[in-house]
Formats: C-alpha cells, sequence, structure tokens
C-alpha cells in the first residue's frame, strides 16, 4: 500500500496558472502577487495591516522589534512550541520566560503568565502559541496585557482560520504572525504574514522587512519616471517575500475555509473512531470557535498499553503511515535546557504530554480511504498492546 505521509500540501491548478503567469511576467521578487496577497489577506482577517514575509520566523522577528524589544526586556511565551517562537527573542538581546501549558489545550497557561508578570520586571511583550489551531485564552491574556501593560504578539502559526469567542484570530492581539510554510493550514512554499491594526506597527515592520528603506520597492521599479531615490533609516533585514510565494497564496486564501472544513471533517471521524481506545483525543475549549485543525494530536494512555509512544510511532510507519511530535518542549532541547536551567519539574504539564502525544496525518487532500487507513492501523496497534 501507499505510505501515507504526515503531511501533504494541496497545489491545484490555480495555483500553478498563477505562479507560471509570475514566470512568465518576469517579476519575480517582491510585486504585484504580494501585493494583491496582503490586500486579500486584511480583508480575510479584518485587519488594518497585512504585511507579507519570506517565513513566520521573520515575522515574529520584526513584531517584536517593532515593539521596541531589546537588550534588558523579557518576553513570556510557551515552553511547548517550535524553537522558532523563543529564538526570535534572542535575536533582539532579550530573554524568554517560559511558561507552561493548560493540561486539556495545551495551550499556555494564563495563571502561569500572571505568576512570571507578578515576578518579573521588564516584561515587554507576551507571546502565546495558538497550539494546533485552537486559540490561546486570549480573554485572560489581554486582561494580563492590560493589568501589567505589555504587549501581546499572537504566534498564530497553526491558526489560520481560528476564532477566540467568535473574534478572528490576527485581530485580537497588537500584532499577529501567520505562518505558511509547506506543512500549514495554506502554503506559499516559504513565507509568513504580518497582521495589525496599529499603523505605527506597521510602517515599523514594512520598513525593517527590507533593509530599513524608507519606501516600497516595489513602487520604485515599476514606476514610468525617474523614481531611484531612496532612504536607508534604520538597519533592516532582508525578510521580504516572492512575488512567485505570493501568487500561491492568492490562490489557497481562497480555499483557507474549505481546507479547514476538510480538516475538521477528518479531525471528527477520528476523535469518533478513537473513543474506545486507550487514547485522549484533542479537548475542544469552545465549541462555538472555529479551530484551525493545523494538527490533530492524540495523547497515548500509557498507563493501559505496553508499548512507549516512540515504539507507537514505529510501528504506524511499519504500517505506511506518517506521523510526527508537536513538540519535543524547549526545556528539553539542549541550548533551551543548558543555557536557561530548566528541567521536567519546572513544566510539568509539557513533560507529561510530551512523552505521549502524536500528531495523525490530517491534510485537505486525504481521500476517504487513506482516513480509514490511519483508524484501522490506530485501531490494530492499539488494540494488540492494550493491557488486559
Amino acid at each position: 500500500m501507499n505510505f501515507i505521509p504526515y503531511s501533504k500540501p494541496v497545489l491545484e491548478d490555480e495555483e500553478i496558472q498563477e505562479v507560471v503567469e509570475t514566470l512568465k511576467s518576469g517579476w519575480l521578487t517582491t510585486g504585484p502577487k504580494v501585493a494583491q496577497f496582503e490586500a486579500d489577506f486584511k480583508s480575510f482577517v479584518g485587519s488594518d495591516y497585512a504585511l507579507a514575509v519570506n517565513s513566520a520566523t521573520s515575522g515574529l522577528h520584526l513584531a517584536l522589534e517593532a515593539l521596541g524589544v531589546g537588550q534588558g526586556d523579557k518576553v513570556i511565551t510557551t515552553v511547548h512550541t517550535f524553537t522558532a517562537t523563543a529564538e526570535v527573542i534572542r535575536y533582539l538581546g532579550a530573554e524568554p520566560l517560559f511558561a507552561d501549558i493548560e493540561g486539556d489545550s495545551y495551550n499556555i497557561d494564563p495563571e502561569i503568565v500572571a505568576e512570571l508578570l507578578k515576578n518579573n520586571a521588564n516584561v515587554k511583550a507576551i507571546m502565546p502559541v495558538h497550539y494546533a489551531g485552537q486559540a490561546a485564552n486570549m480573554t485572560r491574556l489581554i486582561e494580563l496585557a492590560k493589568q501589567y501593560d505589555v504587549k501581546i504578539v499572537e504566534d498564530a502559526a497553526h491558526a489560520l482560520p481560528s476564532t477566540h469567542n467568535g473574534q478572528m484570530v490576527g485581530t485580537i492581539g497588537d500584532i499577529t504572525v501567520y505562518s505558511f510554510y509547506a506543512n500549514k493550514t495554506i502554503t506559499t512554499g516559504e513565507g509568513g504574514m504580518v497582521v495589525t491594526n496599529n499603523k505605527e506597527l506597521a510602517e515599523r515592520v514594512k520598513v525593517m522587512r527590507l533593509h530599513g528603506i524608507n519606501r516600497d520597492v516595489f513602487d520604485r521599479f515599476t514606476s514610468k519616471k525617474p523614481n531611484w531615490y531612496y532612504e536607508v533609516v534604520a538597519p533592516g533585514f532582508k525578510y521580504n517575500m516572492m512575488d512567485m510565494c505570493g501568487a500561491l497564496g492568492i490562490h489557497q486564501l481562497r480555499k483557507a475555509n474549505r481546507f479547514q472544513e476538510i480538516r475538521e471533517s477528518i479531525a471528527t471521524r477520528y476523535s469518533d473512531a478513537f473513543v474506545t481506545l486507550p487514547v485522549t483525543t484533542p479537548q475542544i475549549s469552545n465549541p462555538s470557535d472555529t479551530h484551525a485543525w493545523h494538527i490533530y494530536v492524540i495523547q497515548l494512555k500509557l498507563d493501559e498499553i505496553s508499548i512507549s509512544r516512540d515504539e507507537f510511532i514505529e510501528k504506524m510507519s511499519d504500517f505506511g503511515v506518517g506521523t510526527s511530535v508537536h513538540y519535543i518542549p524547549l526545556h528539553r532541547m539542549p541550548y533551551w535546557r543548558d543555557n536557561y536551567h530548566l528541567n521536567n519539574e519546572m513544566f510539568p504539564k509539557s513533560s507529561f504530554i510530551s512523552d505521549r502525544i502524536v500528531s495523525l496525518p490530517n491534510f485537505a487532500s486525504m481521500t476517504d480511504e487513506e482516513v480509514e487507513r490511519v483508524i484501522e492501523v490506530v485501531s490494530i496497534i492499539l488494540n494488540k498492546y492494550q493491557k488486559a
């Protein structure tokens, strides 16, 4: 049987034709396709500004820089995330403060955030991650941000399209960053989007994403009149998105809601099928909200089975099904563990689940047969190794 990958991008004729048109146009770097993608994205989310970048990592870096985060400042984030969330804090010479997660949603625990705010000076921002596509408790985080006069940068790499209490992620915090990496809910291959309603933040991000230049390069190079002059007003970065990526994004965005509906349907089928198995399926904080279902995560009940999580993953692969783990938490990564003196006891909830979680295939081009095969394989393995 064909191997079922953990993730596979859905690229259809519209995306391919748009990229071919871009190649034929001769305009490959930031240009009209990126501009259209930004305009469409702004409308989709309902924000005042949307600025395309070459990755979510660069977007998070720009977001913190625009907020003035620097040497001596501190930024609170979750330990249960990919390293990019924390590393951008170090780019600016600031110090990350790590919070454990809630036991059900796996999102950052607001009450631990409250303790960190209470016990630490010079906290400049809170950076929650909307884990798996389910929004963090933004109501409580906004309350804390106002109480302690700090800003919120939302890592929404998983969260397109997601809502919190009916409000679209991207319109809640001070600034939000999405990812369009190959395995995300929509993809541009590599790429990200910085979204905000704050004009000053948007202007700073726009300048800093391309060498600190105070003018739009696309305008300069498409003008019919001499338009060569520009000024460098800051030591910026090279974080702009290519037009080929923007071309993909235009059509991927139009399909974002359809893709979400398919992933949600797959997630529902999984949860219904696994109800009698020794696993915990994803817990939904607010059923009326939109969950992007970027990933579908089961938690193995290790006390009820005779194999480890790692052995389960190997057996899934033997049956031709790809899986992943989201995440090996940062307190178990050598850099963060050793430099910040982190250990499992400091983050009991993340430590507990990180030995037990497995991400199953959940992408918009999965066939009914593939979904049923994943269900069958999970059931075969867990039934075989379930303790009497």
